[in-house]
Formats: C-alpha cells, structure tokens, sequence
C-alpha cells in the first residue's frame, strides 16, 4: 500500500463519522453562544481545543458559575483519554518526525483514533510510511467538518428549532466509538465500572463524579489486565 491509498483510505474510512461530528460540532456551536460565547470565541475553543467532550465540560461548569480552576481541571481529566491514545499510536506512529507527531497530538480526536488504530491492528504489515498517511487521511475529513459545522452552530444556533434535538449526536458519537473496541475483558470490566460510577456519582457538584468514576474505570481495567497477566503465567507454570 502506497502513502497515497493509505491516505484515500483513512479519508473513506473516516466518512460515516460526519453523520455523527456534523450535528455533533454543530451542536458545540451552539450551546457556546449560549453560554454567552460569541462567534469568534466559540471557534478560538474549537480550533484550540479540538476536544468536545472536554469542550462540553468546561462550558457546562462554567455556566454553572463553577471557578475556572474547577472547570479547567475537569476538562483535562476528561481529556486525558488522549494520552492513551498515543500510548496506543507509539508503537505505530512513534518512527515519524517530531514536527510530525506534534501536528498528529493536535489533530487526534476519538473518530481518527479509534478507525486508525483499528486498522493498524488487523494489518500488522502496513508500511510505516502509509501508517502516517492513513492517519492523516482520518483527519482531513474530521476537522474541517468539525471546524465547518461548530461555525453553522454559532452563526445560525438560535434559528435550530428544539425539536431536532441535536443533543443525540454526543452519546451517540462514543457508543459508535467505543464499542468496536471493547475487545478484551480488562476493556469491558473498565466501560462498565465507568458507566455505573458516572450513574452513582451524577451527585456530586460541578460535574466532580466524573473524574471519581474515571479514576474507579482505570483502576478496574488496570486490575483486570494484572489478574489476566498472572493467570496466565499461572497457567504456563
């Protein structure tokens, strides 16, 4: 596979996703100018950022009257799901340039993450050079669309009638992400314990359950993969 294929192929890979980033970015647009944003302040966090769930999350403190500290530190715990995600990518992506790993740290969202990293898995044999290639390509179809659709939601929000619910596209967008990669017991153990502690917690203010069921997710997982790893060579002894 040629850098070229691989690039068409992470661009048609990624396309059923704008059925879900449109509405969703769309969505962003719009509950920012709520919030109190106006157009230029809205795409600064779209373009800087690039997270929604972290984006969601400090826009939803904040309106909350939460301190900006509070808002800031929830939204990067949030955001440290991206931090696995290069963990994940080192072993695929680790050979390109600096200036190159740096502009993929920026571009990554969930979409491009969880159709490339996919593809790297079921073909092993994937030059190193088409790797880059295919990532680039998921990406070049998501942000545009993300940038695009959050500057319709700002400019033209309050004309969206409520009965189009844009907000399905946010559960949506991560059932669609993470199911194909629970793949593994460690995996499901982690999504289970994070979905029930968020339920459990949805109490506590300013939104704080999330980082107690996110730490309770990543040490089931963590424990799980321990238990699995000594089972096994249980098992070999």
């Amino acid at each position: 596979m040629t850098p070229t294929q691989a690039f068409w192929r992470g661009y048609r890979d990624c396309a059923p996703f704008i059925v879900i980033v449109a509405p969703y970015s769309m969505l962003f647009g719009v509950v920012a100018r709520d919030a109190g944003l106006d157009v230029l302040q809205a795409m600064a966090m779209a373009v800087l950022v690039i997270a929604g769930a972290s984006q969601f999350t400090a826009l939803a403190l904040l309106q909350d009257q939460a301190p900006v500290f509070i808002a800031l530190l929830t939204a990067l715990a949030v955001n440290l799901r991206m931090a696995m995600y290069s963990a994940a990518l080192v072993p695929h992506l680790g050979h390109a340039r600096l200036g190159t790993r740096a502009l993929m740290a920026y571009l990554m969202v969930d979409q491009a993450f969880a159709v490339a990293v996919r593809t790297y898995e079921d073909n092993p044999q994937m030059p190193k050079a088409a790797k880059v290639a295919y990532y680039f390509g998921c990406m070049m179809l998501i942000c545009p669309i993300w940038y695009g659709f959050t500057l319709t939601g700002a400019l033209v929000g309050q004309a969206i009638p409520a009965s189009l619910s844009l907000d399905f596209a946010v559960p949506v967008c991560f059932i669609a992400l993470a199911a194909p990669l629970l793949r593994t017991l460690p995996h499901m153990l982690a999504a289970g314990v994070s979905a029930i502690a968020a339920l459990a917690f949805a109490w506590v203010p300013r939104s704080l359950g999330l980082l107690v069921a996110a730490a309770l997710a990543m040490v089931t997982g963590a424990q799980a993969e321990l238990w699995l790893k000594r089972r096994a060579e249980r098992s070999v002894a």
